[in-house]
């Protein structure tokens, strides 16, 4: 005892965007025949095609490769075996190489991580600071006028006369 199809019972069909074999709801019917159908999860319309599962939606997929496992080095274990009264000051015209220990005279002992054209990543024992090397003593910092004309004079500059009161000048009431 089978049931006949008819527009609004329901049907299994592949849904599409699911990317799954769905209970369906019939929208539509060429004569004996489902023409259209609507998901009854996403509510996607699409033609009927059946209980067919397309190829591509059989396609097994891709094995997930694992991620290494990060490797935690404490500070202190960076420290072990080095000297550190070795450790060079930290000044902004020194240069440093990576894996060098600085003396920081805020932030302490620290190794330097990175380097990077004028600025070097270190880490200290609490945190990890980008501090600047390798500038040379003969640098100063230039600024740039906001002025762009020429040089400011100190000559005074003539003025109109303004009112002292705010109708005017007349001062009567």
């Amino acid at each position: 005892m089978s049931a006949e199809p008819k527009v609004g019972g329901e049907a299994d069909a592949f849904c599409t965007k699911c990317n799954l074999l769905l209970a369906h709801t019939i929208l539509a019917m060429v004569g004996p025949k489902i023409a259209r159908v609507r998901c009854n999860t996403c509510n996607s319309e699409r033609a009927y095609r059946g209980q067919v599962v397309p190829a591509s939606a059989k396609k097994p997929r891709k094995k997930r490769v694992a991620a290494a496992e990060k490797v935690v080095i404490s500070f202190n274990q960076r420290l072990e075996g080095k000297d550190l009264s070795k450790a060079r000051k930290y000044s902004v015209r020194e240069t440093f190489a990576v894996d060098e220990i600085i003396d920081h005279p805020t932030f302490g002992i620290g190794v330097v991580n990175a380097r990077r054209d004028d600025k070097i990543d270190v880490a200290f024992k609490a945190f990890e600071k980008t501090l600047q090397h390798g500038k040379g003593e003969g640098l100063k910092p230039t600024f740039q006028s906001m002025h762009a004309a020429g040089p400011v004079s100190d000559a005074p500059v003539a003025s109109e006369e303004l009112p002292s009161t705010p109708d005017g000048g007349s001062s009567s009431v």
